[in-house]
Order: structure tokens, then sequence, then C-alpha cells
């Protein structure tokens, strides 16, 4: 009878440690494995555009991921 290995689940987390501001980018990194610095550059060029856009996106990804206990 083979065994069921267990796999562990990826949880989207805004981490204590390491964060700048609220941690969403750190958590974004996080939970895709790449480069934090990536994250914020991408988040920095949401802003260009009138920067509603991308506070609101930042804002709503601050209520909604939790963070991490």
């Amino acid at each position: 009878m083979p065994t069921k290995s267990k796999t562990s689940i990826k949880r989207l987390v805004r981490p204590t440690k390491g964060r700048q501001i609220a941690g969403v980018a750190m958590a974004f990194a996080n939970y895709f494995t790449i480069d934090v610095v990536l994250v914020r550059v991408i988040l920095a060029l949401t802003l260009i555009p009138g920067g509603i856009p991308g506070l609101l996106i930042y804002l709503v990804c601050w209520l909604v991921i939790p963070s991490e206990e």
C-alpha cells in the first residue's frame, strides 16, 4: 500500500519580520518565491498612472491578507 505524503499548503500571510510598511510585498514574495525587491518595484509602478489604483490595491491587500501569528 503506498503511503500518503504530507503536502504543505502555501498560505499568503504578511510576515511579522522583514517587512517595511505592512508586509504586503514580503507576503507576495514569500508566496511566489521571488525577490521582494521585484515585488516592491511592481507595486511602485502601479502608483505611476495616477497613484489611486496602486494605492487602492495595496490598501485592499493590507486589509485582506492576514498577518502571520
